[in-house]
């Protein structure tokens, strides 16, 4: 079968190395977003599909946008069967879905229909969802409204973060695409659409939702910080310092919203609207990320019991 494969991030590049495993496979090209500038010298950095696949000597396409016209003539070049896209960072137009022969396919990291859209595994956990899994979809003209081909679910840990169900469901997916792809094009006749009723939608992390607000509960809190573990990592203010918060509990104290309540060698407990959160590990602005016996040898009285964080996000 002759594939393309679109997709950019980590989570796309593991699917990536999975269709190279399929002795059926032939992969044309591998289309991944242009490079973009990062890091401290905004130097042009290339994303790790293309990364993966310049290893792997997979031609490799960079258009800005499949919706030029010139684009699309590329593609359909190619004469692919079927387009595997997975993150890859554009919506594809509806005149490149008809361009394979068998169409395009998706693997998107969530039960579908709950949270289409582009941060499923981050509001999964910041909602504090007891399951996840992968959905393999027939991609149409709307925002992952395709009809499913495949599915795959696994429960949601105790203290699970962004990161961690970011690596099971790749581990959970690679699978499950191979299957899918060993099925065609007859799979194709067996998919099943979404229940329009339970749909939920995954907006992009916007960066004022990294700011805690300590008027909300501590489990809410507790589930934000979890989610926005690895990036963009979530924060508050203490007096003019950004702190940012990587690791957490919750507890049972009570004060006013954002102050600290207590200190120890377990955290810092900061009161919020109901119950209390535990800072368990926290990076100061310009320093390495702590756990609380280094620092508080050091910034002890930086967090002494009465003072304040900022009780929401800042304007």
């Amino acid at each position: 079968m002759k594939l393309v494969f679109a997709g950019t991030p980590e989570f796309a590049r593991s699917f990536l190395e999975e269709l190279l495993l399929l002795p059926q496979v032939n992969i044309s090209a591998v289309y991944t977003q242009p490079d973009r500038r990062a890091g401290r010298g905004k130097q042009l950095r290339p994303s790790p599909v293309k990364q993966f696949a310049e290893l792997n000597d997979l031609t490799v396409l960079q258009p800005g946008s499949l919706k030029e016209s010139l684009a699309q003539q590329q593609l359909a070049e190619l004469q692919p069967d079927l387009m595997v896209v997975v993150a890859y960072g554009q919506k594809l137009p509806e005149s490149v879905l008809q361009i394979p022969r068998y169409g395009c396919i998706n693997v998107h990291a969530s039960l579908l229909p709950r949270w289409r859209g582009a941060a499923p595994i981050h509001r999964a956990i910041a909602a504090e969802d007891k399951e996840s899994g992968i959905s393999i979809m027939r991609m149409d003209a709307g925002l992952d409204t395709g009809d499913v081909l495949a599915t795959a679910k696994l429960p949601i840990q105790a203290g699970e973060t962004t990161g961690s169900l970011h690596d099971r469901l790749i581990e959970l997916g690679r699978p499950v695409l191979g299957r899918v792809i060993s099925a065609m094009p007859d799979i194709l006749n067996s998919a099943i659409p979404q229940n329009e009723d339970n749909v939920t939608y995954a907006s992009k992390i916007l960066a004022m939702e990294a700011s805690l607000n300590w008027f909300k509960p501590a489990h809410e809190l507790d589930a934000l910080v979890r989610a926005l573990n690895p990036a963009p990592g979530a924060y508050s203010f203490l007096g003019e310092e950004r702190i940012k918060i990587w690791a957490t509990g919750v507890a049972a104290g009570s004060g006013q919203a954002g102050q600290i309540l207590s200190v120890s060698d377990k955290g810092i407990e900061v009161a919020c609207a109901e119950g209390s959160l535990v800072l368990q590990r926290i990076q100061l602005a310009g320093k390495p990320v702590s756990d609380m016996p280094d620092l508080l040898r050091g910034h002890a009285r930086k967090f002494a019991p009465g003072i304040h964080f900022s009780a929401g996000p800042k304007s």
